[in-house]
């Protein structure tokens, strides 16, 4: 095997770690607040709002996977459907108090959780591994992620 087809594995095995730890780790975090409930918290405050059809585009996610999610953060009150102001045929999703409540704790919690993992690295080493995240995932992807 060459040299970059191992790197590759490597790559994808520790992705694959990553992605599991982090969904391990978010019932941990808050035991209502799946990964995708918080990935989809975070997005909603990052763009104040969206229609849910913008989230299932945004994420590569299937409408009925992010409408069944909605559905269970509106029941939670965390996220409310207003109409749009500007068409009123749509609905946009936004934050509630409590959702913006708990996507705060939640993301002390986890950025806390990352520090502890990289307590060690050197400033250099976390400014290359930060850039090549957003390198990566700056990408367009031609096949649905995990």
């Amino acid at each position: 095997m060459k040299a970059t087809e191992t790197a590759v594995e490597t790559i994808q095995r520790e992705m694959t770690a990553f992605a599991r730890r982090a969904r391990a780790s978010a019932g941990r975090l808050h035991p209502e607040l799946s990964l995708v409930s918080y990935t989809l918290l975070g997005h909603l405050e990052e763009v104040d709002g969206c229609r849910a059809t913008d989230l299932a585009a945004h994420y590569a996610l299937d409408k009925s996977t992010v409408s069944r999610q909605v559905t269970a953060l509106e029941r939670a009150g965390l996220v409310v459907r207003r109409q749009d102001p500007e068409d009123h045929r749509v609905h946009v999703l936004g934050l509630t108090e409590a959702g913006r409540s708990i996507l705060a704790q939640v993301t002390d919690r986890r950025r806390a959780a990352v520090l502890e993992r990289l307590e060690d690295w050197a400033a250099e080493d976390l400014e290359r591994f930060a850039g090549y995240l957003v390198r990566y995932n700056t990408l367009p992807s031609s096949e649905p992620e995990e």
